[in-house]
């Protein structure tokens, strides 16, 4: 047998065929294995929610949408609500009011459309009958009811309410798992904004903690304690209100490698910060199909965004008009021109 191989003992070879790996240095311990990270739902919980399609309590169907949650996510990140009120500004601009819909009450209802993608009229009627105009109520708290024609206003903290029967105009947008509510186009995108938002928390919460030294002072050699101390108290002050200032150290008997820096906080400085928010930001803006330069976002140097009047009208054509032609289903379902907009000269 050759130098530095030796034969495996009878109880070596049980181990081994147990499966266990035994060191030839073996003196009672063992390689040890283990993995850590908890296991991901193939299925998470939104999709368990889409399966669910919308619950009710007997009374009024919930979204299959958190309409809380959505109103949370719509000032997460700059780019998500400033698409939102572009959109709006844009379809109020040709919005003309008239004596049964005000514009203060149709811009609420733009924007419940765009966040929450659905919005609701209520007819004011007299007491005859007739509708004398349209108020707001908001989507948040508007709620189906399970028969038809039913429709509840359930406030979180307040007793729900119930609306006249056959009062509310409901203009929603379509959603693949349900048809009793609808659900922001946006919601591919929703990751991505809620990413943005860690990520500037993040760095926000980096520069607030205030110790930015993020290292390891390693001394040796002839350093007497009265030095220690004060290089001590130095590093104590460089947190706080005293970050960001130079340490000068002097050891006159000190070797060349008496004192080194070992920098520890680098995954914290390389967390590809700019990184995050440019690919959510992308996100973000193709899922609104917003032109950049329409939302005062510079281009990168050395690029273009193109003429901004050719994005306008394209962006007038696409997406303003068809999201305009929505709100005249109202004119329809109440039999009167609530809904009026007067075509904008062409730039």
């Amino acid at each position: 047998m050759s130098k530095g191989i030796r034969r495996m003992s009878a109880r070596q070879a049980r181990a081994a065929s147990a499966g266990a790996i035994v060191p030839a240095n073996d003196r009672g311990s063992a390689i040890e294995a283990f993995s850590f990270g908890d296991p991901e739902p193939a299925l998470d919980r939104s999709l368990l929610l889409d399966m669910l399609q919308s619950p009710h309590n007997g009374r009024w169907y919930e979204p299959p949408v958190s309409r809380e949650g959505l109103a949370r996510a719509f000032r997460t990140s700059p780019h998500h609500s400033s698409a939102i009120i572009f959109k709006r500004q844009q379809v109020l601009a040709a919005f003309r009011p008239t004596q049964w819909l005000s514009r203060a009450a149709f811009a609420k209802m733009v924007q419940d459309y765009l966040v929450f993608g659905d919005c609701y009229a209520v007819k004011v009627r007299s007491m005859g009958g007739a509708t004398l105009r349209l108020d707001y109520t908001p989507a948040k708290y508007t709620r189906r009811g399970v028969e038809d024609g039913r429709w509840f206003f359930v406030p979180g903290s307040q007793p729900e309410q119930e609306f006249d029967r056959g009062s509310v105009i409901q203009l929603m947008q379509p959603d693949v798992n349900q048809e009793i509510y609808g659900v922001p186009e946006y919601m591919s995108a929703l990751q991505a904004a809620l990413l943005n938002e860690s990520a500037t928390l993040f760095r926000r919460k980096y520069y607030l903690n205030g110790a930015h030294a993020g290292y390891i002072l390693y001394a040796s050699g002839e350093i007497d304690a009265a030095s220690t101390d004060a290089l001590k108290e130095q590093m104590r002050l460089a947190k706080g209100p005293g970050n960001f200032r130079s340490l000068f150290f002097h050891s006159p008997s000190g070797k060349e490698s008496s004192i080194k820096i070992i920098p520890i906080a680098e995954a914290g400085a390389k967390d590809e910060f700019l990184g995050i928010k440019s690919a959510s930001a992308a996100d973000i803006m193709a899922a609104h199909r917003v032109p950049p330069q329409l939302l005062g976002i510079v281009p990168a140097q050395g690029s273009a965004f193109g003429n901004p009047v050719d994005a306008v009208r394209m962006f007038e054509r696409n997406e303003v008009r068809p999201l305009r032609d929505v709100f005249l289903d109202i004119n329809d379902r109440l039999g009167v021109p609530a809904v009026v907009f007067e075509e904008e000269a062409d730039l």
